[in-house]
């Protein structure tokens, strides 16, 4: 597996739905953690330009130790290029959400916390604009970046994390390929 962007997040944060709303990937989507065990592909096209997204297996606490699918999924996450932290904005705490995925990208190494990322708050359709107004920037404070508010299922603010995601890309394309421990770097 090398793609340009994986997608990040909890269990049942929406990201087999996302990729499927972004891609003609049509990965299985349902309510119950675990729902992806491999990694699905899935081409995105936004404006003039294409990158490959990889949904990958939802990520908890301990699995830089092998908890979950533990280290196997953060060997995927090492090969792809830019990482899409996709949040559940329907969770009591977000911030606290962020972090444990960071923690856990942070504890494997491998140089998963120096790749680009991008943040953004998903299934805002589900949460009243006050709660999401807060959770915007309790989000925004916690991981030190713009947060991109986003639907899944209705498509809301998904044009302007595509556009983010192809501006990370573009340049990484663009830079000479490194040798990582696992293989060539995308």
């Amino acid at each position: 597996l090398i793609a340009d962007a994986g997608l990040v997040g909890l269990p049942n944060a929406g990201k087999s739905t996302f990729l499927s709303r972004v891609s003609a990937a049509r990965p299985k989507i349902a309510d119950y953690p675990f729902t992806t065990l491999e990694p699905q592909l899935g081409v995105v096209r936004i404006d003039d330009f294409e990158f490959v997204l990889a949904d990958l297996p939802g990520l908890i606490e301990g699995a830089h130790e092998g908890v979950g699918l533990g280290d196997r999924f953060l060997g995927h996450a090492e090969r792809c290029a830019t990482i899409l932290h996709l949040i559940d904005g329907t969770g009591a705490r977000v911030a606290d959400t962020y972090r444990t995925i960071r923690g856990e990208l942070e504890a494997y190494g491998h140089g998963l916390v120096d790749k680009p990322e991008i943040v953004a708050l998903n299934k805002c359709d589900a949460i009243p604009q006050a709660a999401l107004a807060k959770k915007r920037a309790a989000l925004q404070e916690a991981s030190g970046r713009p947060v991109h508010v986003i639907s899944g299922v209705s498509g809301a603010g998904i044009e302007s994390v595509l556009r983010a995601m192809a501006a990370v890309i573009r340049p990484a394309r663009r830079a000479p390929r490194a040798k990582t421990q696992t293989g060539w770097a995308p």
